[in-house]
């Protein structure tokens, strides 16, 4: 069913001839799945929720027309896509700099909306860049490759997405077992002593 879905949308996504590339991509592409899981507390019999997305982004190239030779529609679509992207790093800047503790952009595209949860707080994140090994493209490696290199400063720490009292719960269970363990190797006979004296 999934394969089925993302073939649709790859059909459905627009793509023009420029100088650079036969088959140009005029979109960015997001493929979205949302994962529940339910199950059983083993201890008191109620019911767990856990839930998990994946966003697969494939983001159209920045372009410049003077290499693309663009007009017309494909000249506006390549200035949205770079708008898009410039808006995606402005937001990749914020989330990377450790000393930035102020206001995240999300809002400036729609494109920034879309992966906001993918790019700061629970989540990991994985970027692929694709470069061209011609050094005609060397200003356009570099530039991705700089903006790649952003990406990976951006520092999350992903937890399960479970409701709070469920965490609660899990994490007071666990605190009990580890208090258990520590009275059975004798690491709490010396306050069971002084409450006994």
């Amino acid at each position: 069913e999934l394969s089925k879905v993302l073939d649709r949308g790859v059909a459905l996504r627009t793509v023009a001839e420029t100088k650079m590339n036969d088959e140009s991509s005029r979109s960015h592409s997001i493929f979205t799945i949302v994962i529940e899981m339910s199950s059983k507390d083993a201890h008191t019999g109620k019911e767990q929720i856990k839930v998990g997305k994946l966003n697969l982004v494939d983001l159209a190239g920045s372009e410049r027309q003077k290499k693309t030779g663009a007009s017309g529609a494909v000249l506006k679509e390549g200035a949205k896509i770079n708008l898009s992207l410039s808006a995606l790093g402005n937001v990749i800047s914020a989330l990377s700099d450790p000393k930035s503790k102020g206001h995240v952009p999300y809002r400036d595209s729609k494109l920034t909306r879309l992966l906001q949860d993918s790019l700061g707080g629970n989540t990991k994140t994985l970027m692929v860049a694709a470069i061209s090994p011609a050094d005609y493209n060397y200003d356009e490696t570099l530039s991705t490759l700089r903006y790649a290199n952003r990406a990976k400063n951006i520092q999350n720490k992903p937890k399960i997405n479970e409701d709070p009292k469920d965490t609660m719960m899990r994490e007071l269970r666990e605190q009990v077992e580890a208090l258990k363990k520590q009275l059975e190797s004798g690491g709490g006979s010396g306050g069971a002593m002084a409450g006994a004296a």
